[in-house]
């Protein structure tokens, strides 16, 4: 017999969302995201899924992350570079050489060994990723 959820402990202080918000997928924690990004990184992603607009995009300088989130800057930095490196944000400098410009939040990676098969692959090139010679 499957159990029932539990209940929070209050109930009548359920949240629902208003006004602007930001989204963040239940793969960063199904697949282990946030474990592998750290903590730095994760406070930095959750502030840019925060300030996003509907494209994803944040304009949040370094400087600003900083202070928002109560850590130095060298901390943000920290959390940008692992951020990049996994490639879940992509950076548009304000110009050549700047570290500050626009940030976006990219979709999330399929995890190892589970690349989804693109509709664009022709017929023969799916059957041999399956191991079937057509």
């Amino acid at each position: 017999m499957k159990r029932p959820p539990p209940l929070p402990p209050r109930p009548e202080l359920q949240r629902s969302p208003q006004g602007s918000f930001g989204w963040l997928e239940d793969r960063l924690l199904r697949e282990l995201w946030l474990a592998r990004l750290g903590p730095d990184a994760t406070a930095v992603l959750l502030l840019l899924a925060l300030a996003a607009d509907r494209r994803g995009a944040s304009f949040f300088s370094r400087t600003r992350m900083a202070l928002s989130l109560g850590i130095d800057a060298t901390r943000v930095d920290a959390g940008l570079r692992r951020l990049l490196e996994l490639e879940l944000v992509a950076l548009r400098p304000w110009r050549a050489g700047s570290r500050d410009g626009v940030w976006q939040l990219l979709p999330l990676p399929e995890p190892p060994g589970e690349e989804r098969v693109r509709a664009t692959l022709p017929l023969h090139a799916v059957l041999a990723r399956l191991g079937i010679q057509g």
